[in-house]
């Protein structure tokens, strides 16, 4: 297994080194010069030219690509042309509301989705299955957006429960982050809670016929024994798969979420990295964001083989 591992983990470096490829050369198309963005209106062109030669913007595109992996493969993301400090610092310092607005959204999509759709599949055809099934059809068409505005309208300005926005002033206590975080994580937990019940429900009821849970309801065994002991742990791989994707794709896909709140987080760096044209800074968001998802992946792989015995690599 151990083996196997490793081969993994050397394709995944593949994936990573084809990631910064992409990276690197789709920032490059977008049009705008980050030197001219930074100077502004009234800047001569020696002046720009002379900014592009200290971020070593004036070299041709292959060796600035050369330059960056060099960089990258000794863990140094480089430094941001507009905050004037390293891009691993700015990511650091702008992580801590992502991370918490991500595992707060899973939390919430999986104690949601999950017994749902346990629930959807037991009682298949009739008229609860037909209402879940209808409410995470309508969580899953509703945008992200425009459902945190209704949030903040109706829990915020209304009734005064949770903070308009923001993530309170520095040196707050944690509840007091996690209080800021509850509506924005609300809103990604029930929008991504569509697609867990979905897969849960089929999943159980790809088992709830097999024959070891007819065997396991002629022993006399209890229902909510049978259904969550026999069916749901065979049920399982399929559903940690959907969870842990939901969970990568929240880290790199809060960025319209963080926009409507006013969250400091990465997805808000990036936003505005793009509207500067701050290349080392969406390169290196990017490049996190990417590592993220492949560690979860693996993850996800090595809970397979203690979930299901039979997952062998």
């Amino acid at each position: 297994m151990w083996l196997k591992l490793i081969r993994r983990l050397g394709s995944l470096i593949i994936v990573m080194f084809l990631v910064a490829t992409m990276v690197f050369f789709l920032t490059r198309l977008a049009p705008g010069d980050p030197a001219a963005l930074m100077l502004g209106d009234q800047a001569t062109p020696e002046d720009i030219a002379r900014l592009r030669e200290v971020y070593g913007l004036d070299k041709p595109i292959l060796v600035q690509f050369a330059l960056w992996l060099k960089e990258i493969s000794t863990g140094n993301l480089g430094q941001s042309i507009f905050l004037q400090r390293p891009v691993i610092q700015a990511i650091a310092e702008r992580a801590e509301p992502t991370f918490f607005l991500a595992l707060l959204a899973v939390l919430i999509a999986a104690l949601v989705g999950i017994p749902a759709g346990i629930v959807s599949a037991v009682w298949r055809g009739r008229l609860v299955d037909q209402t879940v099934s209808g409410l995470a059809m309508l969580a899953a068409n509703i945008p992200s957006f425009w459902l945190g505005l209704i949030f903040i309208q109706l829990f915020a300005v209304r009734l005064g429960w949770f903070p308009v926005a923001g993530y309170g002033e520095p040196g707050a206590a944690f509840m007091e982050r996690i209080l800021h975080l509850a509506l924005p994580a609300t809103v990604l937990g029930i929008a991504n809670s569509a697609l867990i019940v979905r897969f849960t429900r089929a999943s159980m009821l790809d088992v709830l016929n097999d024959d070891y849970v007819r065997t396991a309801r002629s022993k006399g065994l209890s229902e909510a024994r049978v259904i969550l002991h026999h069916a749901f742990r065979n049920a399982l791989v399929p559903i940690i798969t959907v969870v842990g994707l939901t969970a990568a794709l929240l880290v790199g896909g809060a960025i319209v979420t963080e926009t409507v709140f006013g969250l400091p987080g990465i997805g808000n760096l990036v936003v505005s990295a793009v509207l500067r044209r701050d290349y080392p800074v969406i390169q290196g968001a990017l490049i996190v964001v990417a590592g993220i998802y492949v560690l979860i992946n693996l993850l996800i792989d090595i809970i397979y083989t203690f979930v299901d015995p039979r997952v062998r690599y």
